[in-house]
C-alpha cells in the first residue's frame, strides 16, 4: 500500500551504522507503546530500538489499520493495546510471516492515518513510530480499503514443512494445522497464556511420534510462531495430497469456567448445536484477526460445489471423529458432547477427511493445568498419533494401491 494515498508524510530517520555481513543486525525491539487522544486526533505511538520503515492500509469489516513492519521483536507488557482510548478499540501485534511484523488497529470509528512519522529521540539511542489518526467519513474509509485491497500483498508465507517423497515412498500424508500463530494469538487462558503456544507444543510432539512410527509422513502448516491465513491452510493440505487433516486448538468461553474437557469437530453446513456455531464462527474469524482480508478462492468454491465428493469426505471426517472419540478417555477429561460439527473454514477442503481438535478450555482451571504439563501432552499426543494410525491403517497396510481403500475421494486438480 502507498502511503501516498492517505496524504503520509515520512519523517527522515538517522542515518544506521551498516553490520558486518558475517553479523546481521540484531531485530528491532519494541519497548514500549502508548495512545494519546484529543477531541480531533488519535496517535498511536511505539518506542523502538532504531528507526523502522512501515507501511499502512485500511480493511474493512471490521474497520481496521493495518501497520507493516520489518521483524520486530514486541517486547510490550501484557495489556498493551487492550484499552480503547480516541479512535482506537484496541490493537494487536506480532509476527505475521518471516521477516515480516504486523500491527492490527482495531478502529471505534473509520479513521485514516494523516501522518506516520519515524522520529529519533534524544542522543538517537532509539526511535518513535508515530501513527496520527482523524476521523474519515464511510466513502472516504471505503475508498482507501478497496485501494489497499487492489493492492494487497500474499496473505501469509508457506511457511510449513514438506512432504516431498523419496522414490517409491508412498505412505500416507497426514496435515497437523496447528491454530492461529504469529500476530493472531487465539484464545487467552489464566495466566496471559496464548492458544498458540500451547497448540504448536502439543503438534510439534504428535509429529515427532508420528515420524517416529515410519508408517505416515507428516506436514506441518506452520513450523514456527507465525501467522498462515485460513485458505492457506487448506492449499498446503492438498497440494500434499493429504489423506487426513488435522486442525489442533484450545478454546476459551467467557463466564463459563466449569466447561471443559476435549471435543473434536468435523465439517458440516449446519452446526450441531450453538457453542460449534460459536466457535467456527470464532475461528473464521482468524483472518480478520491478522488483518487480512482474503476471499474464498475459485478453486475452493469450486470444490465446495462438488457434492458427493463433499459427502464421501465428510463421511471420512466423521469416522477419523468417532475414531478419536473412542480414545480420549485414555488422555482425560473428555467434553460431554465430544464430536460436534459446524462450517470451519479450514475443514472444507471437498477432498480430504478433516477434523478439529479442540485439546480443552483455557477459560478452565482445570484444563489449564493438565494443558501446561508433560505427563497430560504425552497422553494426548500418544491418543492422537494412535487414532491417526488407527484411521489410515488400510492406506497403511495396502500402500500400492492409492486411494482405494477410501473409494470414491478423487483428487480434484
Amino acid at each position: 500500500m502507498r502511503l501516498a494515498a492517505f496524504g503520509i508524510i515520512l519523517i527522515a530517520s538517522t542515518v544506521i551504522a551498516v553490520a558486518a555481513p558475517s553479523a546481521p543486525p540484531e531485530p528491532v525491539v519494541a519497548v514500549e507503546s502508548r495512545i494519546d487522544s484529543d477531541a480531533e486526533r488519535t496517535r498511536l505511538v511505539f518506542t523502538l530500538s532504531r528507526p523502522v520503515t512501515p507501511k499502512v492500509f485500511a480493511l474493512e469489516g471490521p474497520d481496521r489499520l493495518v501497520i507493516d513492519l520489518p521483524t520486530v521483536n514486541f517486547q510490550l507488557p501484557q495489556d498493551a493495546g487492550r484499552r480503547a482510548s480516541g479512535l482506537v478499540k484496541s490493537f494487536r501485534y506480532g509476527l505475521f510471516a518471516p521477516g515480516r511484523s504486523r500491527v492490527v488497529v482495531e478502529l471505534v470509528q473509520p479513521a485514516l492515518p494523516v501522518r506516520v512519522g519515524v522520529e529519533p529521540m534524544p542522543g538517537n539511542v532509539a526511535a518513535e513510530l508515530v501513527i496520527e489518526l482523524r476521523r474519515a467519513d464511510r466513502p472516504g474509509f471505503a475508498k482507501a480499503a478497496a485501494t489497499a485491497r487492489e493492492q494487497a500483498p500474499v496473505a501469509s508465507s508457506s511457511a510449513g514443512s514438506t512432504a516431498t517423497p523419496r522414490a517409491g515412498d508412498d505412505r500416507p500424508v497426514i496435515v497437523i494445522d496447528p491454530g492461529h500463530g504469529g500476530i493472531d494469538v487465539g484464545a487467552i487462558g489464566i495466566g496471559n497464556v496464548h492458544e498458540k503456544d500451547v497448540v504448536f507444543a502439543v503438534a510439534q510432539l504428535l509429529r515427532a511420534k508420528l515420524e517416529r512410527s515410519g508408517r505416515v509422513r507428516v506436514v506441518m502448516t506452520r513450523d514456527t510462531d507465525v501467522f498462515v491465513a485460513l485458505n492457506e491452510r487448506v492449499r498446503l493440505g492438498r497440494q500434499a495430497n493429504a489423506a487426513l487433516f488435522v486442525s489442533i486448538h484450545a478454546d476459551s468461553i467467557s463466564g463459563a469456567s466449569e466447561v471443559r474437557g476435549m471435543t473434536v469437530y468435523t465439517g458440516s453446513d449446519r452446526a450441531t448445536d450453538a457453542e460449534a456455531a460459536r466457535l467456527a464462527e470464532s475461528e473464521n474469524r482468524a483472518d480478520s484477526v491478522a488483518g487480512v482480508d482474503e476471499p474464498e478462492t475459485r478453486e475452493e468454491v469450486a470444490g465446495i460445489l462438488d457434492d458427493l465428493t463433499k459427502r464421501e469426505t465428510r463421511t471420512y471426517s466423521a469416522l477419523f471423529a468417532r475414531t478419536l472419540v473412542g480414545r480420549m478417555d485414555a488422555a482425560g477429561k473428555v467434553n460431554k458432547n465430544p464430536h460436534r460439527s459446524a462450517g470451519f473454514r479450514v475443514l472444507r477442503a471437498p477432498d480430504i477427511p478433516s477434523a478439529l481438535v479442540e485439546l480443552g478450555y483455557l477459560s478452565s482451571p482445570s484444563d489449564m493445568q493438565l494443558m501446561q504439563t508433560a505427563e497430560w501432552r504425552e497422553k494426548a499426543t500418544d491418543m492422537l498419533a494412535g487414532a491417526v494410525l488407527d484411521f489410515l491403517e488400510p492406506r497403511i497396510a495396502d500402500k500400492g494401491r492409492g486411494t482405494e481403500e477410501f473409494p470414491g475421494l478423487m483428487r480434484l486438480r
